[in-house]
């Protein structure tokens, strides 16, 4: 059911429309809703409808209200509420997302993507020279917009929704040159660099404003950071004035599916990535190669993650690299070490000599969360955006909890042949190896060992400076890979200690 109260003008009920599958998820459009001409209304007069519905249990992914927005419009304002009633123990209550498509149209691709807060606000307004964070600024152009919805989860008794929508006229301001942070910082030529790549600002569901976020991140020791706002790329035009020659800022986006998340990482500025879509509808493959097309790396977040959605569901072929670790060690993240794990030992079983990189990052949105905790330590030639993502691609890198720790890992063989971190150390498959790690800032933390048979190695605490050294002799033939990995003090229960670091792995053997 819905309904329409106008503050003027006649009566005119969106009515609900068949169900659309368009080769994303299934939505629903329902029937316009329509505004007076314009032609007539004096500078700053406005006009506001309001709409009321109820969605079922088992709603399409989308719901889409029509808006006829006419000529001489200045701003468009959007405001909604919807009831939040009790539910049994272990069923889901009503979540509603909002966002809206300008009059270019809502087909997959985005090209009319105006904004999406999900929902982390209540209203939103969008016009020529500002907009809401979360939305696109620009101009509002005569034709059929539509708003939104997400019925992200509905309660067994459905969810009933009001949206307001205020039309204000007039001349439109001046739009404001969008300008974009450098690829390239100075850098320190080929060299360590340590960044965050999963960050939420005040431009989705942060709290924390991009000032604030350049100055944890300076304060974290990071070199680089990527932007990763839910399903938007409103704040790439707001972090030019953030970087410097100390901090690189990439920019992306988390495209936040109700199947799983994912960070486009390093994207070309201004580029929006679509997420209306589930692992069924076969469309992941598309959208992955758009993300590189557009200069961006695919890199699968929190893979095991238990909120409602945020299971990865679309499979590693297309991915660069995958999030192991998320914020604070959790057992979310051990399962997902061990599922990256298990894709070395297929890599090797498959002989291909593609394998999948691991990453880790804070995920960070307001405090107490710690930015820089986790963060990815890479091998750059420089630091840029290319030579940054070329070693997140290539796994050399390691993983870390804080700046305090410093790892080098390398394993040598008899001849002094050498390899590092995401490399292949190229012997005879009988030839002794040397793994050797050397760490820093680890107080009381084990080092451990990891090869496709498991864990081979353990060594004693480390020493309450934090510094030590283990080494270890293997062949190629017992360990096709070998990573690193320091651990706190052994937790309570089944799971080993917390993670402080881990190494991605070098290959051993002529392959």
């Amino acid at each position: 059911m819905c309904e329409d109260d106008h503050s003027r003008g006649h009566d005119h009920g969106p009515a609900r429309r068949a169900l659309l599958v368009t080769g994303a998820a299934a939505a629903l459009t329902l029937g316009s809703v329509t505004f007076a001409s314009g032609a007539a209304a004096a500078d700053g007069d406005q006009e506001t409808r309001r709409i009321s519905g109820t969605l079922p249990t088992g709603s399409p992914d989308f719901v889409y209200v029509p808006v006829e927005v006419p000529a001489g419009v200045r701003e468009i304002k959007v405001a909604y509420t919807y009831d939040k009633p009790s539910v049994p123990a272990g069923t889901q209550g009503n979540a509603l997302d909002i966002g809206i498509f300008d009059e270019r149209g809502t087909d997959l691709g985005g090209h009319g993507f105006r904004g999406w807060s999900g929902g982390a606000r209540s209203e939103f307004f969008v016009r020529a020279d500002d907009a809401t964070p979360g939305y696109i600024p620009g101009p509002v152009r005569e034709g059929t917009w539509h708003i939104a919805l997400g019925p992200y989860t509905v309660a067994p008794q459905g969810l009933s929704y009001e949206l307001t929508i205020t039309l204000t006229y007039g001349s439109p301001g001046t739009p404001v040159p969008a300008t974009y942070p450098p690829p390239r910082a100075k850098g320190r030529g080929r060299d360590w660099y340590r960044g965050d790549c999963h960050l939420h600002s005040w431009y989705s569901d942060g709290r924390r404003t991009p000032a604030e976020i350049a100055a944890l991140a300076r304060s974290a020791g990071l070199d680089f950071i990527n932007t990763s706002e839910h399903n938007t790329h409103s704040s790439h035009a707001h972090w030019a004035d953030q970087a410097g020659d100390d901090l690189l800022i990439m920019l992306g986006e988390e495209v936040t599916t109700r199947n799983g998340h994912v960070l486009a990482l390093g994207t070309d500025p201004g580029t929006f990535v679509d997420w209306r879509y589930r692992a069924r509808d076969n469309r992941w493959a598309r959208i992955a190669r758009d993300i590189r097309r557009a200069g961006g790396l695919v890199v699968p977040a929190h893979p095991h993650a238990t909120c409602v959605g945020c299971g990865w569901k679309f499979g590693f072929a297309e991915a660069d690299a995958v999030e192991v670790w998320n914020g604070p060690f959790t057992p979310d993240d051990e399962v997902t070490l061990a599922e990256w794990d298990n894709t070395l030992v297929a890599s090797v079983r498959e002989g291909h000599g593609r394998w999948l990189p691991a990453m880790g990052n804070s995920d960070a949105h307001r405090d107490p969360d710690a930015v820089g905790s986790p963060q990815t330590v890479v091998l750059a030639d420089d630091l840029t955006r290319e030579a940054v993502q070329e070693g997140i691609r290539a796994g050399r890198s390691y993983v870390a909890e804080s700046k305090n720790v410093a790892l080098t890992f390398t394993v040598s063989g008899p001849r002094g042949e050498h390899a590092g971190i995401g490399e292949r150390l190229r012997v005879d498959r009988d030839s002794p190896v040397t793994v050797r790690l050397q760490a820093q800032g680890a107080p009381r933390c084990t080092i451990r060992f990891v090869t496709d048979q498991g864990v081979l190695f353990t060594s004693d605490p480390l020493p309450v400076s934090g510094a030590g050294t283990a080494e270890w002799r293997t062949t190629p033939s017992y360990a096709a890979y070998v990573r690193a990995e320091l651990r706190h003090e052994t937790a309570a229960g089944p799971l080993p200690g917390v993670m402080a670091a881990f190494t991605n792995p070098v290959f051993l053997g002529r392959q």
